[in-house]
């Protein structure tokens, strides 16, 4: 691969090297994040507007090299290709309505799609050492922890639509309604600040009853909010390692053959 690169003209080579084109995304990216100022003033954000343009016609031309280099079928079989063409596509509308003035043809609600630019930042990711064996992970530990999501999620729509019929007299704005009782939920469940919903529920109530509202609300905590996440968490991070837990468990299976194999060979000597 590397003698063929080699063999191709400057340019060609140029847009096949990863180093330029994380370049390019670094001045992408501050460009980006420079647009936000409004306190720049119209005429440099307009210059900041065309680097933008201009970066993105030179990952056009990335993608354009690229299938002429390696080809359709093993260029789009790469996800990060994909998600790269995809974003590109997304594009090209900003840079076509910059050049032919938006504003007088009445097309300007396809500048919409340069909010897809903001994407482009997940192509550092690609530059990262291991990404390919950490994304394998992430999968690996998302199908493992899915059906324990899903008996989080029923737990919380259940809890949900009864804390709604007990609580939508007392809060209306927590739990006025199942959807709205389902975020006050999920609230409690990640712990932070998950006693603020209680307490106020038990304002302006007796001693008993504001003791029974609090103790309704620490049971979620400890079953949704620390067991089930904590069981959730647990799964994943197994999952995640699992791969290194195999390479560990194969490496002590090839010790043990080596001690029995010089075991056996001093048996052999001895008799």
């Amino acid at each position: 691969m590397e003698n063929n690169i080699n063999k191709l003209n400057f340019i060609t080579r140029l847009f096949l090297n990863d180093r330029f084109i994380l370049t390019i995304i670094v001045i992408n990216s501050i460009t980006i994040f420079s647009e936000g100022f409004s306190e720049f003033g119209d005429d440099l954000l307009y210059w900041i507007t065309l680097v933008d343009s201009f970066v993105t016609i030179l990952f056009l031309i990335e993608a354009s090299i690229k299938i002429w280099y390696l080809g359709w079928s093993p260029y789009i079989q790469s996800n990060w290709n994909k998600l790269d063409f995809i974003l590109v596509i997304l594009s090209l509308p900003s840079v076509f309505l910059l050049i032919i003035q938006s504003d007088l043809h009445g097309l300007s609600f396809l500048l919409i799609f340069r909010i897809s630019r903001v994407f482009r930042f997940f192509r550092f990711f690609k530059f990262i050492p291991g990404i390919e064996e950490l994304v394998k992970g992430v999968q690996r530990a998302m199908k493992a922890s899915v059906f324990v999501l899903f008996g989080l999620f029923v737990f919380n729509f259940i809890i949900a639509v009864l804390s709604s019929y007990l609580f939508k007299d007392i809060s209306p704005h927590y739990f006025g309604n199942p959807l709205k009782s389902l975020y006050s939920i999920f609230k409690i469940f990640t712990i932070e600040g998950w006693y603020e919903i209680p307490d106020e529920l038990s304002e302006g109530v007796d001693n008993f009853s504001s003791f029974l509202i609090k103790g309704y609300f620490v049971i979620i905590l400890i079953v949704g909010g620390i067991i089930g996440l904590s069981l959730v968490n647990s799964i994943f991070v197994d999952s995640m390692v699992m791969d290194n837990t195999d390479e560990l468990e194969r490496k002590v299976d090839r010790l043990n053959e080596k001690i029995d194999f010089l075991v056996r060979m001093q048996n052999q000597k001895e008799e």
